[in-house]
Protein backbone atom coordinates (compact mmCIF):
# COMPACT_ATOMS: atom_id res chain seq x y z
CA UNK A 1 0.00 0.00 0.00
CA UNK A 2 1.48 3.28 -0.94
CA UNK A 3 0.60 7.10 -1.61
CA UNK A 4 1.92 9.49 -3.93
CA UNK A 5 2.60 12.99 -3.43
CA UNK A 6 2.61 15.63 -6.53
CA UNK A 7 3.92 19.20 -6.29
CA UNK A 8 5.04 21.00 -9.21
CA UNK A 9 8.11 20.31 -8.44
CA UNK A 10 8.05 16.64 -8.74
CA UNK A 11 6.58 13.52 -7.58
CA UNK A 12 7.10 11.49 -4.11
CA UNK A 13 5.74 7.36 -3.35
CA UNK A 14 5.78 6.32 0.11
CA UNK A 15 5.05 2.87 1.47
CA UNK A 16 2.36 3.16 3.91
CA UNK A 17 2.69 -0.72 5.00
CA UNK A 18 4.52 -2.35 7.22
CA UNK A 19 5.64 1.27 7.88
CA UNK A 20 5.96 4.59 6.22
CA UNK A 21 8.66 5.17 4.48
CA UNK A 22 10.34 6.67 1.50
CA UNK A 23 9.88 4.65 -1.66
CA UNK A 24 10.54 7.23 -4.46
CA UNK A 25 11.60 10.53 -4.82
CA UNK A 26 11.52 12.31 -8.35
CA UNK A 27 12.52 16.33 -8.08
CA UNK A 28 11.58 17.22 -4.40
CA UNK A 29 13.87 18.64 -2.04
CA UNK A 30 14.53 17.30 1.59
CA UNK A 31 12.48 20.01 2.91
CA UNK A 32 9.15 18.71 0.83
CA UNK A 33 10.22 15.84 1.07
CA UNK A 34 9.72 16.19 5.15
CA UNK A 35 6.84 18.20 4.59
CA UNK A 36 4.86 15.38 2.73
CA UNK A 37 6.28 12.83 5.12
CA UNK A 38 4.84 14.59 8.23
CA UNK A 39 1.46 15.30 6.38
CA UNK A 40 1.47 11.50 5.95
CA UNK A 41 2.45 10.73 9.30
CA UNK A 42 -0.37 12.83 10.33
CA UNK A 43 -3.00 11.18 7.92
CA UNK A 44 -2.19 8.19 7.91
CA UNK A 45 -5.61 6.51 9.13
CA UNK A 46 -7.66 8.62 6.44
CA UNK A 47 -5.51 7.68 3.86
CA UNK A 48 -5.38 4.04 4.74
CA UNK A 49 -9.24 4.35 4.85
CA UNK A 50 -9.72 5.88 1.66
CA UNK A 51 -6.90 3.68 -0.36
CA UNK A 52 -9.26 0.50 1.22
CA UNK A 53 -12.76 1.88 -0.10
CA UNK A 54 -11.08 3.27 -3.68
CA UNK A 55 -9.15 0.26 -3.77
CA UNK A 56 -10.57 -2.68 -1.50
CA UNK A 57 -8.38 -4.39 0.95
Amino acid sequence: MHVHVSHTDGEAKFWLEPKIELALNQGLSQKQLNEALNLVHAHHTEIIDAWRTHFGS
